[in-house]
């Protein structure tokens, strides 16, 4: 990752954390400058992350008005579960089998960091380790197109959790994350399908 698009995914790492925390409030109406204070870093990355925060219907660019940060519809949980059961078994299969090495050790990493935040009901840290945790999936799943059909729901299935969560919930949410992580770091390909099954079901569950 080159300077200037590695500032630009800080810059989306921080205001995609702003808005799955609801500190950017769903319908709110912000300004570049606003985010570029809140996210801390220049024009540039900025305006590279509010790019991808629109592809990914996080912000909506809306003409004479400003940016505005997208409402939670009613059937947004819905809709996005229909498809995450169906493609995050498969993708976590796909990384079971073509991970390396240096990936399952930043994925059992990134579970020591989740087991944490359980401890201590760190939520917000939670939600930054079960980012890392999509980001490491994604560049170790050799199939682009499923990666980029998960992504952005990935990001809306973490707000529309932060906003029911509770501590039980999100030590449920570890256990099994963890369960999933062992099994991609095993290579075991039939057990992270099916612990990623097992994830889907209980974070389909309002």
């Amino acid at each position: 990752m080159t300077g200037s698009s590695s500032q630009a995914h800080l810059a989306y790492l921080a205001l995609e954390s702003l808005i799955v925390t609801l500190k950017l409030k769903p319908g709110s109406l912000v300004t570049e400058k606003q985010l570029i204070d809140m996210a801390g870093h220049g024009r540039t990355p900025v305006r590279e992350a509010i790019q991808k925060l629109a592809w990914q219907g996080l912000i909506a660019v809306r003409p004479r008005v400003g940016l505005q940060i997208t409402l939670i519809k009613q059937d947004d949980h819905l809709h996005i579960m229909q498809v995450r059961r169906k493609l995050e078994p498969l993708a976590a299969a796909l990384v079971a089998e073509h991970a390396n090495a240096e990936a399952r050790a930043t994925m059992i990493a990134c579970a020591q960091t989740m087991m944490a935040c359980s401890i201590n009901a760190n939520m917000e840290g939670f939600l930054a380790a079960d980012k890392a945790f999509d980001e490491i999936m994604e560049a170790a799943c050799p199939n682009a197109f499923l990666t980029s059909t998960l992504a952005p729901l990935q990001t809306h299935a973490r707000r529309l959790w932060f906003s029911a969560a509770s501590t039980q919930r999100m030590d449920r949410s570890v256990d099994l994350h963890v369960k999933v992580i062992r099994a991609i770091h095993q290579a075991d390909t039939k057990a992270a399908g099916k612990a990623m099954e097992n994830l889907m079901d209980y974070l389909g569950e309002r």
